[in-house]
């Protein structure tokens, strides 16, 4: 496995490995969580997925098998912001806008959504290994632009699961249950600092069910 990430300036260096991750995110929200989230037959896209937002994937034999969008809480596109701030201002009805404490828009801050793992990767160590290069892929594109805080709204158990792989992650807010797929979802957030395993290695010059965030 290795991690790729980028924009939508550099997308294309990538072949269709943005379409893959639109449709696994299409397969796992859409097809198994029946969220009513926009998607035609082939890929699940909603309005954050913008040029303000950036993307780490992750790419086993040629074939993307996780990933996760971030994007900066300054950001704004058209009548959006990121996700959260959407939420607290009350725009997206499938959010409680009690799940945000307060309204963040920092350049330190970055919020990270749409975090899924491929059901090809079935051992613990495998999906640990994905959520790893994910997370660490998202922490390089933040940190690159000057951030130091990353938050998401996930499950609990992305909670534990990124723990278990070397993030100091914290709950921000209260939690509450999606109506859509009875689970349990939280503010999360954590340093923008790498993984233990990436932090401790040389410098090189230029499983329990986690898979799902919002």
């Amino acid at each position: 496995m290795h991690n790729i990430n980028f924009d939508f300036a550099s997308l294309h260096r990538f072949g269709t490995s943005f379409f893959d991750f639109l449709a696994l995110r299409k397969k796992v929200f859409v097809d198994q969580l029946k969220w009513d989230i926009p998607h035609n037959d082939n890929m699940e896209m909603d309005q954050y997925d913008t040029p303000v937002a950036s993307y780490s994937l992750v790419i086993k034999d040629g074939e993307v098998v996780g990933g996760a969008r971030a994007m900066p809480t300054l950001a704004t596109w058209g009548e959006h912001t990121y996700m959260l701030r959407d939420a607290y201002s009350g725009k997206l009805p499938h959010i409680p806008a009690h799940v945000m404490t307060q309204d963040i828009a920092s350049p330190l801050v970055w919020e990270c959504t749409r975090l899924v793992i491929s059901d090809t990767l079935t051992t613990q160590k495998e999906r640990a290994e994905c959520l790893r290069q994910i997370v660490d892929g998202l922490v390089e594109m933040a940190t690159a632009r000057g951030a130091t805080q990353m938050i998401c709204l996930s499950s609990l158990a992305l909670m534990r699961a990124l723990r278990q792989v070397g993030y100091d992650v914290s709950r921000m807010g209260e939690i509450y249950t999606n109506q859509e797929d009875g689970r349990k979802y939280a503010v999360l957030s954590m340093p923008a600092t790498y993984s233990y395993q990436k932090a401790s290695q040389p410098t090189v010059a230029p499983v329990e069910e986690y898979r799902l965030s919002a």
